[in-house]
Formats: structure tokens, sequence, C-alpha cells
């Protein structure tokens, strides 16, 4: 890759399709919710009957301003929807409403850790409807449910230039919509969809541009654009032409296939909106807007970095998943001064737990932050060990108990009586003469081995700071 890379620098570009959350559709009253039965929520608006007019969604307006702002966008002075016309079965207009030259947000950014990607602009339109593929039915089927849907969608300029670096785009950009709360987010609902674009450089001119559908995932975006940037490269090799046009990326076979031939914008005809005149939106409502936004994940990063002292990988990692975020400060409310260790906790078992689940975030755990905070506090005053605390999580995510509970059902309590403890300690020095004596001849690691021991004797109920303040003790007398 990095050979072919450093020959054809790839240009990459970003279109994200943010389904919003509002209580209705774009144009209309229908409901805008997920599962329902199929046409079970449209209206003669939606489906475009003759004589119907489309009607704003106040709504829609508001959350797209706010995506706009978040993402650092200026707010048009003149705003116009306009008519997208084509022909497919899933758009029964023919046409889609949405904007082309006015559009609501223009010329923001989403930082990174060392660069900022610029967002070209952020435009509101209407959702199509979703074609069903029957397998061996001989035909498809349509379900209009999500004709009219409110989308913005996000248009990045080309400043990508690696498949890892659009991946890590994608997430930052995730969370910063999970923290405006507009949308769940959710790529299996296709609340949150992403086409990419991709051409390579040849003599540090620009190469013609392809477009990759149907990608399911930020994994997906990745190995697609890794996968077209290779085709592409082999076709300059052969001193062929790379064509416009728009691919599907097979998700089984793991490469791109031709779907159609990439559309110009002149193609679709775009012309005003005849039933939606242009309009403006105040600065003052705009500011109220501003003024309502919520810390965003960069301001809550450096919040972590400085107030909590957390290292800045921990702080961004936690920062990345809003849900993550509110379960750690959760419980750093009921235990202060524990960040560094609800965070160990956090990145480390629990979200190995989700990944294991195939989940979100903790909070789809059943194991809510007073769990946690009860757990810290079982190590903290020394009733359980680090070690045991790992099995009592384990148990409590199986059994749905809280920690203190886990450990009294299963008698996990540390032993820290002194004179059980020095009992089984004479054992082990008796056991390990040589660890012993390489203790008291000064080899401090002796003692880690000989803690080790008396664990594995108390099968890891022994206290480890107790335990190695008893073996210093009882080595010091020997030796003595």
């Amino acid at each position: 890759m990095s050979e072919r890379v450093n020959e054809y620098p790839p240009v990459i570009g970003l279109e994200v399709h943010l389904q919003l959350a509002t209580a209705s559709k774009i144009f209309c009253g229908c409901a805008n919710s997920f599962g329902a039965s199929p046409n079970a929520q449209v209206c003669p608006v939606c489906l475009g009957f003759p004589g119907t007019l489309p009607v704003l969604n106040r709504q829609v307006l508001r959350f797209g301003i706010r995506v706009a702002l978040g993402l650092n966008c200026r707010i048009q002075p003149r705003i116009v929807f306009h008519r997208k016309n084509y022909f497919y079965p899933d758009l029964p207009k023919n046409y889609q409403i949405s904007q082309y030259d006015l559009p609501l947000g223009l010329g923001g950014f989403v930082q990174l850790k060392d660069r900022r990607i610029r967002i070209h602009r952020v435009h509101m339109e209407e959702d199509a409807g979703k074609l069903i593929h029957e397998e061996g039915e001989g035909g498809s089927l349509v379900d209009f449910n999500r004709t009219g849907v409110p989308l913005l969608e996000i248009v990045s300029e080309p400043d990508l230039t690696s498949p890892e670096e659009a991946y890590e785009t994608l997430k930052t950009l995730k969370g910063i919509l999970q923290y405006l709360e507009v949308s769940d987010c959710d790529m299996e609902k296709g609340s949150l969809r992403c086409d990419a674009n991709v051409s390579l450089k040849t003599g540090g001119a620009m190469g013609t541009k392809v477009e990759i559908k149907n990608l399911n995932s930020f994994k997906g975006v990745s190995r697609s654009l890794s996968y077209e940037i290779l085709r592409q490269g082999e076709v300059l090799d052969s001193g062929g032409k790379v064509l416009q046009e728009t691919r599907l990326w097979d998700d089984v076979n793991e490469r791109t296939l031709l779907m159609r031939s990439k559309e110009y914008a002149h193609d679709y005809r775009y012309f005003p909106e005849p039933d939606l005149v242009p309009f403006s939106v105040s600065e003052n409502e705009i500011e109220a807007i501003r003024k309502d936004l919520p810390e965003l994940p960069e301001a809550r990063t450096r919040r972590f970095e400085s107030g909590e002292k957390l290292p800045a990988a921990d702080a961004k990692a936690l920062t990345s998943v809003k849900a993550n975020a509110d379960y750690f400060e959760e419980c750093l409310k009921a235990v202060p001064g524990t960040a560094k260790a609800l965070a160990n906790w956090i990145l480390g078992d629990l979200s190995r737990e989700v990944n294991e689940r195939n989940l979100e975030s903790v909070r789809d755990l059943s194991f809510p932050p007073g769990h946690l905070v009860e757990l810290v506090k079982l190590i903290d005053s020394g009733r359980i060990s680090g070690k045991m605390a790992k099995e009592v999580l384990v148990e409590a995510l199986k059994s749905r108990q809280s920690p203190a509970a886990v450990v009294q059902a299963r008698g996990l309590a540390q032993v820290t009586d002194l004179a059980v403890l020095k009992e089984a300690a004479l054992l082990v020095v008796k056991e390990q003469p040589q660890a012993a004596a390489d203790y008291q001849s000064g080899k401090e690691q002796a003692l880690m081995f000989l803690v080790g021991q008396l664990m594995r004797r108390t099968k890891g109920a022994a206290s480890p700071a107790v335990s190695q303040e008893i073996l210093r003790e009882l080595l010091k007398e020997v030796k003595g």
C-alpha cells in the first residue's frame, strides 16, 4: 500500500447522510420512527400525490443549524430548497427535495489529532424509500416508510489522504453528532450512512473521482477505500484510464463492483423548489441555538486532561463515545479522586465486554454506574484485590448482581487476618528457601515472587499490600 500511495497519492472525500430524530418527517406529519410495518407511515404528501404541498418541519431546521454550528459552519443568510430530478423505484415523486447552491451551512471543519478536515457543506433533504430484494421472488418490493424522513448531508472537502484517516474522521464526526443529540447515529438502522469518493493523483494532477456506496460500517469504508486505491492504481499501471463511476462495496468478497456511470450535477436538472419559498434565519435564533450547544468531545477531552489529570489517550478514548463519558462522570461524582481507576475499568474490562457482546457503550451492559462505584470502593477498602475484582465483574455481569452481593455469595473477601497470613507466609518461605535467600541478599524482585506464591496458596484471597509487609518482616526476622 505504501508504495502505491507514494506513486499515486489518494484524494478522498466523504458524504455522510444523517437521519434526524424528529417526531415527524421533513415535509409532512407522518411519524418518523423505525420498525413499522411496510408502507404504514405514509401520506399523500410524502408519496407525491398531485396537488399536495410540502411544509418544512421547523425542528428539522433547528437540528440542522445545531449540527452546522457544531461542525463550525457558517449559517447562510439565504436558504433555498431545490428539486433533484432522477427516476428510481423508491422515489415516488421522481425528484428529491434537497439543497444545491444555497445550502444551510458552509465552511466548517472536524478537528483530528494533528489537523483539520474541512467540511464543505451541510444541507437538508428528504430521504428516499427502501427497496427490498426478496431472494427467489424474481422481483423487488418497495417500502415508502423512509420516504420523506429528514436527512442532513454532511460533505467534506477532499482533504483525506488515506483509508485510516477516513476511518478516524468518521469516528470523530459520529462522536460530535451523538453529543449534539439530533440522531441515534445507528448504522444498522440506516440512521448514519456514508458514501466515499476517491481518486488518485498522477503527476501531481487530480485523477478521476469514483464514488463508493453501500458502506454499512466505518471498517467497511476503510476496507473499500483500500481496495479501490489498489484497483485504480492497477488500472493506471496498465496504461488504462479510471472512469468516473459509482461502485458498490461487496462486503462479503471485499471488493467494489460497478453500479452505474457517475452522474454530474447537471444530470439531475436542479431547479428551485417552487412549493417552498426561500427564507432566512435571524441572527437571534442562530445565537440562541449556539448557546444551547452542549460541551463537545474536544472540549470535554481537554477538561478530562486538565481537571481530572487523565492521560491524553485515555481522555480522548473516553469522550469518543458520549455514553461512556457520561457513565464515567456519573461514577466520578460518587467516588471523586478515582478518575484514573474508573477510566481503566471503563476502557479496559468493561469495553472488552462491550466489544464481545457487539454493543455500543458501557451503558448497554447490565452494570450500572453504581456497580462500578461499588467495585472501586471494595478495592479501596481492602475487601477485595484488583485480581479478585476482575472475577467479581465477570460474575456480576453474568448474574446481574451487584459486586457486593457477588463477594458475599462467593466468599471472595480478602484475607487480612495477620495471624492467618503470617502462618501461610512461613510455609511459603520454607518452601522457597532460594527466593528467601535471594531477597535477603538484596534482590528485591525475589519478594514479589514470594508474594505471588502467598497469593497462590491463599487462592488469591491474600491482600497483596499486607502480604508484602508480612514477608518483609518475616524475612528480616529470619535473617536476624
